[in-house]
């Protein structure tokens, strides 16, 4: 009997839908809450129907088992993890996390852990991804596109370690505008 080939699970045309899983039930009733909403957050779309998962179940016990023994209780730290992950297995626009996790690629105990950032779409990825390097282009332009100088006082620290910028903001018959940054502090300040 040990020669005979298994065959895989078959999958049946249609999957058996719960609201709560059969999966054991703890005296918390936070827990079993969110059990309920990690689950209908798995079922809330066809993605699920298709691939036919019927261990929806066992899948979030081990998360929510794995999300209690990091946090050790269900006050808000608990609360707040259970709800970024039915937030994130939620979005529409992030569909992958919810295959990934149905198809066992994200496991139960990675999910738990996982961080907001981890969790994320692709696309939202590439977003935070140019906002950050936006975000040190500018602070890189700021450090370096200036002319020290010790003309200007800082009206926060008084100190005179200054870069100024001068730039065309309005026509060209007007005066330039004057952009300063302290070098010590980090107070920036426009010159009429």
């Amino acid at each position: 009997s040990s020669n005979k080939r298994q065959e895989p699970p078959k999958t049946p045309t249609t999957p058996k839908i719960t609201t709560f899983p059969p999966a054991p039930i703890t005296c918390d009733a936070v827990r079993n809450k969110c059990r309920e909403m990690l689950t209908a957050a798995l079922q809330a779309d066809v993605v699920w129907k298709v691939l036919g998962v019927l261990w929806v179940d066992c899948k979030l016990l081990d998360c929510r088992v794995r999300i209690y023994q990091d946090v050790k209780n269900t006050d808000m730290k608990y609360k707040n993890r259970v709800r970024s992950r039915i937030s994130n297995l939620k979005d529409s626009k992030n569909p992958e996390l919810k295959k990934n996790v149905l198809c066992g690629v994200i496991t139960p105990e990675q999910i738990a852990v996982m961080t907001s950032e981890e969790m994320a779409s692709n696309e939202l990825k590439e977003i935070r991804k140019a906002m950050t390097k936006e975000a040190i282009r500018e602070h890189q332009m700021a450090k370096t596109g200036g002319t020290q100088t010790d003309l200007f006082t800082c009206g926060k620290c008084k100190k005179k370690n200054c870069t100024y910028t001068q730039v065309q903001t309005r026509s060209s018959d007007e005066p330039m505008t004057t952009f300063v940054v302290c070098n010590e502090c980090g107070n920036r300040w426009k010159v009429p």
